[in-house]
């Protein structure tokens, strides 16, 4: 019975939380200031090797430990997934721009260029990441709210898999 109420509230997290970025009026595409002269930085320093368990299937992995929670603020909604406030992975609908925030919390400083694997029951998808946080441990791939992803995601039998180079994979209740 616990596990059905944990997979239950996990949908209705990510439900929400898409749900809070669909429909209202299409808002114009967003004014993008002219950007200056590229700035030269050195090149990211390569991740990190993770040694992890291979699973031939990753429905075989044991979930990652942790629960989904869902907050409301003014301008976000947010599904929320770990161990009191020790935040894994989040999805996040920014209510302005309509769009939707897959971010994975590192261990480590997480420097992009980084890759963001999500793999359900029928779908596999790689999403280019995005530095968040001055800090460097939260990064972020951005969809639409109609993005196929996030349907596969919620309705995937039992859990799904986030891998991110050098951190070590999520496995993470629907």
């Amino acid at each position: 019975m616990k596990a059905v109420y944990f997979q239950t509230a996990g949908a209705l997290a990510l439900t929400l939380v898409i749900a809070a970025c669909v429909g209202g009026p299409d808002l114009p595409p967003p004014i993008i200031a002219p950007s200056s002269a590229p700035v030269a930085r050195p090149a990211p320093p390569p991740a990190p090797i993770v040694r992890e368990p291979v699973f031939e299937n990753y429905l075989d992995a044991p979930q990652t430990p942790g629960t989904w929670r869902y907050a409301n603020d003014a301008g976000e909604t947010l599904a929320l997934y770990g161990v009191g406030d020790a935040y894994r992975f989040i999805i996040r609908c920014d209510k302005s721009s309509r769009q939707i925030g897959l971010g994975r919390v590192g261990e480590e400083a997480l420097s992009p260029p980084r890759v963001m694997e999500i793999s359900t029951e029928t779908t596999k998808r790689s999403l280019t990441l995005e530095q968040v946080t001055d800090t460097g441990r939260l990064v972020a791939a951005y969809l639409s709210p109609s993005d196929p992803l996030l349907d596969a995601m919620a309705i995937t039998k039992g859990r799904f898999a986030v891998g991110v180079e050098g951190e070590r994979t999520l496995y993470l209740p629907a």
